[in-house]
């Protein structure tokens, strides 16, 4: 059996952690449930990272940087209109696809909301960071327009709390925002349905 590398423990460590951050929040999540998910000792992980909060700000960074590269991704060589729709489509797939990313993403702006209110800047200061630079990946695909960067940033964040309290696709508190930008199915809900069609085509066949 192939050892892990510390690099690829830490990869491990923060894709573990962001399952269980996603449900359990920063203080509903124990490292020890982290360790357990990852296969390695307490003592171990501690060693990849020096606590709790190191492994959270990894998570939350990890997070951040996923978003923004989607946008960066969707919106390469596009500009304006099309851009903006390529950006919406692609983001609102990607929470329908992996809903921990909401669900973390989520947590973070509790998690940072609470730290600020107790006077701890650490977790305010990366995710502000972070969210800046999300910022400025969208801002010049939309012409570097104030107003419409503010939009579009407005509507991901009202799309963000609509699924996330659980409103489906196509429900009408989604019919102000621009259709590339709605709640979308997850693909992977779609393929399931496409395959139980297809078992239901080939049992009528050998009926």
């Amino acid at each position: 059996m192939v050892r892990m590398s510390a690099e690829e423990r830490r990869e491990s460590v923060i894709r573990a952690a962001t399952s269980e951050f996603a449900r359990g929040g920063y203080h509903g999540t124990s490292t020890e449930t982290i360790a357990k998910r990852v296969g390695v000792s307490q003592p171990y992980l501690f060693r990849l990272f020096p606590g709790k909060k190191a492994i959270f700000l990894a998570v939350a960074e990890r997070c951040m940087r996923d978003t923004r590269e989607v946008f960066e991704k969707a919106s390469e060589g596009l500009h304006g209109e099309e851009a903006l729709h390529a950006m919406a489509e692609a983001y609102s797939q990607l929470i329908a696809d992996q809903p921990e990313k909401l669900q973390m993403q989520l947590q973070v702006y509790v998690t940072v909301a609470a730290a600020e209110a107790a006077g701890d800047h650490e977790f305010g200061e990366m995710v502000r960071k972070g969210w800046l630079e999300i910022w400025d990946t969208v801002h010049l695909p939309l012409g570097a327009d104030i107003a419409q960067t503010t939009t579009f940033l407005a509507y991901g964040m009202l799309i963000n709390t609509l699924v996330g309290m659980g409103f489906p696709p196509g429900h009408r508190v989604y019919g102000g925002i621009y259709e590339s930008g709605q709640a979308k199915p997850s693909r992977n809900d779609e393929d399931a349905q496409d395959e139980d069609a297809q078992d239901e085509d080939a049992q009528d066949e050998d009926a």
